[in-house]
């Protein structure tokens, strides 16, 4: 398999490169993760079953999308594929563990503003369909995951409907089937549209996943941002995120702001974003999250 891998980084940078070194490396809760080296090039390799190909694949493509923005730094995919039984991505290695005080995450703040203004010459790459010749807004060109739960992506128009049936009710339906109890979720998928009637966020590129552990700083100092779950939507899920789990600092939301600033309404709004994510954990993990996602509903509905 590793010859395999070592052959295809060859073929793709015209760089003969054969692996002389290879140690094991975080890859997430999901992924074996590798640090595979010869004497002058180091690369990250991540690794799952062959059925989860689809995985890497659309992790590329985020990647790739995020890549032609210009603006934040992500690690660049290499090539992907299967060798035997195992599904294999391999990316640019970057040396993590900067710190840098307040400067490298007040550059993440902006950068990051910075891609969610980002506009692509005709529309979103020019793959979105069109509904009643408008162009569908709010999704992405193939579904992805969310951890390693599906995440649906169809290209619809107006984002309430999109967050209602493509994130809420997803989860819902996968926690119901999960035993998960939830006594106003038909009250919730009705209240959707309310809430967010009147709104009509700008489509932008959004990481999808961009919680403390897929951000970090580069030992040089540069920020950096990895494991997306890319489509097009409201740019506060990402911001939103940020807050569920902590990790960020108050120079990222200041620079952020001063970037580009929050609209009203975001504080009542990112319980209803990151409650996709707590009903995520629910269908993952189980536990409290089910208690967790019952009192956001709560919140939500007050």
């Amino acid at each position: 398999m590793w010859n395999q891998i070592a052959a295809h980084i060859s073929e793709i940078t015209a760089e003969n490169f054969q692996i002389e070194n290879r140690r094991s490396v975080s890859g997430g809760c999901i992924n074996q993760g590798y640090a595979i080296s010869n004497s002058s090039r180091t690369y990250f390799a991540k690794l799952n079953q062959a059925s989860q190909i689809a995985m890497f694949e659309a992790e590329a493509l985020g990647l790739q999308q995020m890549l032609e923005t210009k603006t934040i730094r992500v690690p660049k995919p290499i090539c992907w594929g299967t060798a035997g039984n195992s599904a294999y991505i391999v990316l640019e290695w970057l040396d993590l563990g900067g710190r840098g005080g307040d400067r490298p995450w007040a550059e993440m703040g902006r950068k990051l503003a910075e891609m969610h203004r980002y506009t692509p010459q005709g529309g979103h790459g020019g793959t979105a369909p069109t509904k009643g010749g408008k162009e569908a807004d709010f999704g992405w060109d193939i579904n992805n995951t969310i951890g390693s739960t599906p995440q649906i992506n169809n290209w619809t128009e107006d984002w309430a409907e999109f967050w209602a049936e493509h994130r809420i009710g997803y989860q819902l339906k996968l926690g119901k089937r999960r035993g998960g109890n939830f006594p106003r979720s038909e009250n919730l998928l009705t209240a959707i549209p309310k809430l967010l009637e009147g709104y009509k966020p700008q489509p932008s590129l959004v990481h999808g996943d961009l919680w403390g552990g897929n951000a970090a700083v580069t030992e040089e100092g540069e920020p950096v941002i990895f494991d997306p779950a890319t489509y097009w939507g409201d740019r506060e899920v990402d911001l939103a995120m940020t807050e569920l789990f902590g990790g960020f600092s108050g120079a990222f939301y200041r620079s952020y702001n001063e970037t580009w600033p929050l609209d009203s309404g975001y504080q009542k709004r990112k319980i209803l974003y990151n409650l996709y994510h707590i009903l995520n954990h629910f269908n993952l993990f189980g536990g409290g999250y089910e208690s967790q996602a019952n009192q956001m509903i709560n919140r939500i509905l007050s």
